[in-house]
């Protein structure tokens, strides 16, 4: 009797002591309709790289590197995944009460199961979601190197940028105990996390590893704009999941966000196609779906804050914006980012996250109440927006060059050798071609 006493203490106790590893996330009931919906806005997000971004980046390229952007999109989504599961969602969403990362302690999600709750839908479920969030922001980044990267030298600063720069910047703006996120900074669906450390990081790479050969002086057409415009729709339709999914509910702001997300887009691309026709006599498809792309990423950090006519503004100046930007870092500063990340991810999404906390106002917005973050006004929240933009891009910009570095020397160079770019990534690198 005693000894069996003595191993049922034995026990308690163990059990007691691996409590905190197994049950990080809150027990609670789970809400059918809102985890209906985020199942499927994580289908539209994962949609958004493949195939969306996929053959988007893959028809502005040359057709003997068609597949190789093709390829460098499907492997960054294993690729994250993968480290996701290690550690990645611990690090962006772990309990550590620490402001610049969430620990290690849900490491391969340990205490993860089919019971976790995160608010009222699984935690598995969460994590699904906010992966296909990780996984398209170093995709991003691929239209800045575009044919003339070594697929290793990509692949690796993709997984080790994701780790230092995309993992703390996440837990800083969306975890509760990050730094930005206890400044009060609006960013409902990554204007920061996602657009402008990717625009950071690409013009960065773009300046590290050089224009392209002929750049600016001989013709680089995309090679099938007919797979550009397909993906843009695709882009499209699934940033719905990624703007509306951000509500984590089935609900009126998912709704409000889905709107407001379709009006930016819409303005955006009509505001992008009446430049080119006042400049240039005619609209372009490539212009149209450039400003869809620019009035999404602008409207991106405030669709869950600004109303129907806050996102026709932000997508009219998103539009006119990034044109500007995109004009100015090609033929101008002479910058070879091949497919335009930093002037209409990067911009826009400084911009909407700059105007968050303007047509966040209670004039201006879709709420009742004040939209800002508790205790301020506007003048104090655009300060907030301001800081989270400048603390994010100079980290993203530090950090970038030294990865770029550190890869190079890991790859003996990043850049692939002349006859290689001349030749075509998708011979040099993969022995296939995109088309026979």
């Amino acid at each position: 009797m005693h000894k069996k006493n003595k191993n049922w203490k034995k026990t308690l106790l163990l059990s007691l002591m691996l409590l905190p590893a197994t049950s990080f996330a809150a027990q609670g009931e789970v809400d059918g309709a809102n985890t209906a919906w985020i199942l499927t806005a994580t289908a539209l997000v994962l949609f958004m790289t493949v195939p969306g971004l996929s053959l988007f980046y893959a028809g502005l390229v040359r057709s003997k590197n068609v597949l190789s952007i093709l390829m460098q999109c499907f492997a960054i989504t294993a690729l994250i995944s993968v480290i996701w599961l290690v550690f990645g969602y611990s690090m962006a969403f772990g309990p550590a009460e620490n402001p610049f990362w969430g620990g290690l302690s849900k490491a391969f999600l340990n205490g993860v199961n089919k019971d976790s709750v995160w608010g009222d839908i699984p935690e598995s479920l969460f994590i699904a979601f906010q992966m296909t969030f990780a996984i398209i922001t170093p995709a991003l980044i691929v239209g800045a190197f575009a044919e003339r990267i070594k697929f290793s030298s990509m692949l690796l600063f993709s997984g080790l940028w994701s780790i230092f720069v995309y993992f703390p910047v996440c837990h800083w703006v969306w975890a509760e105990e990050g730094w930005l996120y206890q400044m009060g900074l609006l960013d409902y669906a990554g204007g920061t996390v996602v657009h402008v450390t990717a625009g950071v990081a690409a013009v960065i790479t773009a300046i590290m590893l050089g224009a392209r050969k002929g750049f600016l002086v001989t013709p680089m057409m995309p090679h099938n704009l007919t797979m550009t415009i397909t993906g843009a729709g695709m882009l499209w339709v699934g940033w719905f999941g990624f703007n509306a999914g951000s509500a984590l509910a089935a609900n009126g702001s998912a709704g409000m966000a889905l709107l407001a997300t379709h009006l930016s887009a819409s303005a955006g691309a009509l505001t992008w196609m009446t430049i080119e026709w006042v400049r240039h006599g005619k609209p372009s498809g490539l212009g149209a779906v450039t400003g869809m792309v620019a009035g999404l990423a602008t409207i991106t950090p405030a669709s869950g804050s600004v109303g129907p006519g806050g996102a026709l503004i932000l997508g009219i100046m998103g539009g006119l914006l990034c044109f500007t930007a995109t004009y100015y870092l090609k033929q101008k500063i002479k910058i070879d980012d091949s497919l335009d990340v930093f002037p209409v991810h990067g911009v826009g999404g400084i911009l909407g996250t700059l105007l968050a906390g303007v047509f966040v106002s209670q004039e201006l917005g879709v709420f009742s109440g004040n939209g800002y973050a508790e205790g301020m006004d506007m003048a104090s929240q655009l300060g907030v927006q301001v800081v989270g933009i400048l603390a994010t891009g100079a980290y993203t910009a530090v950090v970038t060059i030294i990865l770029f570095k550190l890869v190079g020397m890991m790859t003996s160079g990043v850049r692939v050798s002349e006859d290689e770019e001349q030749i075509g990534l998708d011979i040099s690198d993969h022995d296939e071609k995109g088309y026979t």
